[in-house]
């Protein structure tokens, strides 16, 4: 059944584009602290860009702070810097051996830039899913005309995909109006 394997492998492809987008949005602020907002930033470590989470140990004492507490101390300045070029726009604060960020509210502006940035993600994604669809279509349409499917496959295998893609979608616009509301209430 080469129809089921093809759609199967879209369906993958789909959630692995799904879970992207829901890493991608745990770097979005909102107005709480999350160790998530830094985890992934990059910094110079013995030559190396390494994320954060793998250099330090973080923490949320606060709702609104997160703190560093890198493993090996002489990585400090490093880790300030990587944070200072990020585009968290959030001054880290070096206090001996560990970094404190004191996460500030969010104005209204910002929150709705913020949302704005969460749609694009999430549109963004929404293009990649179709475009898994578009890809696994022409695989079938292949198939039928190397004569391995017949063409009743093939019609069901565009539905399987129009409906998996139709699910998709829509679990990614869950997913941007769950990260909107977060943004918007904190």
């Amino acid at each position: 059944m080469p129809t089921k394997a093809t759609v199967s492998q879209a369906e993958d492809k789909m959630k692995k584009a799904l879970d992207a987008l829901g890493d991608e949005l745990k770097s979005v602020r909102t107005g709480r602290a999350s160790t998530a907002l830094v985890e992934n930033i990059k910094a110079d470590f013995y030559g190396t860009p390494t994320p954060l989470k793998q250099m330090a140990t973080l923490a949320t004492p606060q709702f609104d702070m997160v703190v560093i507490k890198p493993f090996d101390p002489s990585s400090i300045r490093e880790i300030e810097k990587a944070i200072k070029s990020s585009d968290l726009s959030i001054a880290p604060v070096v206090d001996g051996k560990i970094i404190r960020l004191n996460i500030p509210p969010l104005s209204e502006e910002r929150r709705t830039q913020l949302v704005q940035q969460a749609r694009q993600l999430g549109e963004q994604t929404k293009v990649g899913i179709r475009n898994i669809r578009r890809d696994a279509i022409k695989q079938l349409e292949q198939q039928q005309k190397d004569k391995t499917i017949t063409e009743d496959d093939l019609s069901h295998g565009k539905k399987s995909l129009d409906d998996k893609t139709k699910t998709y979608t829509d679990k990614v616009d869950d997913v941007v109006k769950h990260k909107a509301d977060e943004v918007m209430l904190d």
